[in-house]
């Protein structure tokens, strides 16, 4: 349990298991921390692998800078964090929020990475259903009061009087959420492995839509299978995605294991 100075943050990370491979880096979703978005996962992941969980800006352990949150500057940061510890190329995990920084890894800095693994993610913003983020503006920190993401904020971060600033650069991150091109998503070099629940806030029809583009929906016994995959989770929203560790976990290692 670390601290790495990176583009003006003192970014908390952890350090969880051994192995020979690459290592794999967790990226937890907005509000969220490590306890909240791998806590569950992270005994079955370590059990074979190095596996580095980090804590973005503003979130769990790592304080906030006068720096508005975006997945460009997230994913930035966590290249800066492979710099510091040495590390060359990483397997990447990431849910939701963390599964953009994920994906903006494999875009903008494709050297980094060696695998993907993105859960409830989308490209473009009709990937999630009509009219979801109508409301976000109306969120107020005092409706999360009490929330698993509330109380781990409070347990971890450096002021946790923080809270209601955080809550207000989500909203800002929201407003003005990152998409992608096609062409961007097809031009991909890693392989990836798109997780999402069949009750989550992306539309199933879009994550078989950027499966198709990465290479997927073909009849594997005649061409052979693609090397990325698709899993969706029976009986899954967005937010209970984490809990679903005894399903992920082998499916993420065997991925991984290629």
């Amino acid at each position: 349990m670390s601290y790495a100075p990176v583009n003006g943050l003192d970014m908390y990370y952890e350090e969880h298991g051994t192995g020979a491979g690459r290592p794999v880096v967790l990226i937890h979703g907005a509000l969220s921390g490590i306890g909240t978005s791998f806590g569950t996962i992270l005994p079955f992941l370590t059990k074979t692998r190095r596996v580095i969980a980090v804590e973005l800006q503003a979130h769990g352990h790592t304080a906030d800078i006068d720096r508005d949150l975006t997945v460009e500057d997230f994913a930035a940061d966590v290249v800066a964090l492979l710099d510091h510890l040495g590390i060359d190329r990483a397997d990447v995990f990431g849910w939701s929020m963390g599964a953009a920084t994920a994906l903006r890894l494999g875009t903008d800095h494709a050297d980094r990475v060696g695998r993907l693994v993105l859960a409830s993610v989308c490209f473009t913003l009709d990937g999630m259903y009509p009219g979801l983020l109508d409301g976000i503006q109306e969120l107020r920190p005092e409706h999360l009061h009490g929330s698993e993401f509330h109380e781990e904020y409070l347990r971890t971060a450096p002021d946790p009087a923080g809270f209601a600033t955080l809550v207000a650069k989500v909203k800002r991150l929201d407003s003005d959420l990152p998409e992608w091109s096609a062409d961007q998503i097809r031009a991909i070099a890693a392989p990836v492995m798109l997780v999402l629940g069949d009750s989550d806030i992306i539309r199933p029809e879009h994550a078989v839509e950027m499966f198709k583009l990465l290479g997927g929906g073909v009849p594997g016994d005649l061409t052979g299978l693609p090397k990325c995959k698709l899993a969706i989770l029976p009986g899954t929203t967005h937010t209970s995605i984490p809990q679903r560790a005894e399903w992920l976990a082998p499916m993420i290692d065997e991925f991984l294991d290629v």
